[in-house]
């Protein structure tokens, strides 16, 4: 059945939520939710959102990993610091902390889109590559044999690649390190296999099989099967079909037209009836379910494309089952925005990043202002929905928005960017428990 909503008193006014079970939300990053958003915190005060921009739960701390004092890839603007990811395996794995910055053309002379490398031990920080013909670099991952992905989020490109020519949106690449050193690039390749899109969310499972998204207000879902593990310069692209016309129920990935998706796969895919989603952005696997952040998804009205947003959750099964595991009104509150004479209820509103937690919860920051981070706990009843919904942090800088949330080898730290900020300086900070130790 569906979960009830999460009680909000008569004095709603006072934009607090209480919890039926206010309880901690246990594991790693043990927590008691805040109370909520940082509507009455909001301050444009650069001493505040340059050291503690987060308003964040009791016993946690936060600090910046990295910002334009120390590395400023973009000085006439903000570096847009994107998403994150470390060398999960290999040589000094956990170490070091990569970035996209989506800078787009428009600044004079465009320095083209970069991707950049933080020292977790030393601190240093410096750009890994950077070339003039990327553009909004923005999903980024850390692959099984040991290289990264990374994308650019663009339906319409602007500047060519010279390796693909006829892409129309933007492309998906991976870069190769030397032996034994993840800090030095040996190649770069485009992967025109996995589709030409406005690509974001990039995700992998044990077989090797890639799933990217198409970040379109009718985009659809895409699982590339390689031809041999670890090798996506051949394979067939697929795109996930509902099968009863809906968005959710059984589905099936439906294999597309190879020399289309090189050109536009969003074409391809409307080709074959797959099944649009409300702006796709993030995605997230925790075993075998992949979680897609839908920014403007409308549960309750499929024609809406500009609604609340919500979480998609994919079972990787045989035949895959497609529901809805967040969804505003249903286990989550309905963010209502303050007013001069209203005050605000906090909920949720266009999730945009998505987490795998050390404990398998899911972690979720949205692409709003104030921009809030919710982590869902697991459905151990197995109707569909998320247990519980519960906010863990809320931004101080409206203007801002919270991006690339991510958890590296430390199961007590989150990693989370600031993107656009009001002061100018883009920063990667770190959110972490204290008194661990004397927790064991």
């Amino acid at each position: 059945m569906k979960k009830s909503m999460l009680t909000l008193p008569i004095c709603a006014a006072l934009t607090t939520i209480v919890y039926a079970d206010a309880v901690y939300i246990n594991g790693p990053m043990k927590f008691k939710p805040i109370a909520a958003s940082a509507y009455e915190q909001t301050t444009n005060d650069p001493l505040i959102l340059n050291s503690k921009p987060w308003v964040i739960p009791a016993g946690f701390t936060q600090y910046i990993i990295s910002d334009e004092s120390n590395l400023d890839i973009y000085p006439d603007s903000n570096d847009w610091n994107d998403m994150n990811t470390a060398n999960e395996t290999g040589k000094h794995a956990g170490r070091y902390l990569y970035r996209t910055h989506e800078v787009r053309p428009g600044t004079d002379p465009y320095l083209g889109g970069a991707i950049s490398i933080v020292d977790l031990k030393t601190g240093a920080a410096e750009i890994l590559a950077q070339r003039a013909d990327w553009e909004a670099l923005d999903g980024l991952v850390w692959t099984p044999w040991q290289t990264l992905l990374f994308a650019e989020e663009t339906i319409t490109a602007q500047l060519l690649d010279p390796d693909a020519p006829n892409a129309q949106s933007g492309m998906l690449y991976e870069l190769k390190f030397a032996k034994d050193d993840p800090t030095t690039v040996e190649e770069i390749k485009v992967r025109p296999m996995l589709g030409s899109l406005s690509h974001e969310g990039i995700e992998v499972d044990e077989e090797g099989n890639v799933y990217v998204i198409d970040e379109d207000r009718k985009g659809a879902i895409y699982k590339f099967v390689p031809n041999t593990f670890g090798d996506l310069s051949s394979g067939q692209l697929y795109a996930l079909r509902v099968k009863n016309s809906q968005k959710t129920g059984e589905a099936e990935w439906v294999a597309l037209d190879m020399n289309q998706v090189q050109i536009n796969a969003r074409i391809a895919a409307q080709a074959v009836n797959a099944t649009p989603f409300c702006r796709p952005e993030d995605l997230e696997r925790i075993g075998r379910t992949l979680y897609a952040a839908l920014t403007c998804e409308d549960a309750t009205d499929p024609a809406n494309i500009n609604g609340p947003g919500a979480i998609l959750a994919i079972r990787l099964t045989s035949v895959p089952k497609v529901n809805y595991f967040v969804q505003p009104g249903v286990n989550v509150p309905v963010e209502v925005k303050p007013t001069s004479t209203t005050p605000g209820v906090t909920g949720f509103k266009s999730p945009d990043n998505l987490a795998k937690g050390p404990d398998d919860k899911l972690w979720i920051v949205e692409d709003n202002d104030n921009s809030d981070i919710w982590v869902a706990l697991p459905d151990e009843d197995d109707d569909g929905y998320s247990d519980g919904v519960h906010l863990f942090a809320s931004l101080k800088d409206k203007s801002a928005e919270g991006t690339g949330i991510y958890f590296g080898k430390d199961p007590h730290t989150l990693f989370v960017n600031v993107q656009h900020s009001e002061t100018g300086n883009d920063k990667t900070m770190a959110i972490t428990r204290r008194g661990i130790e004397s927790e064991k």
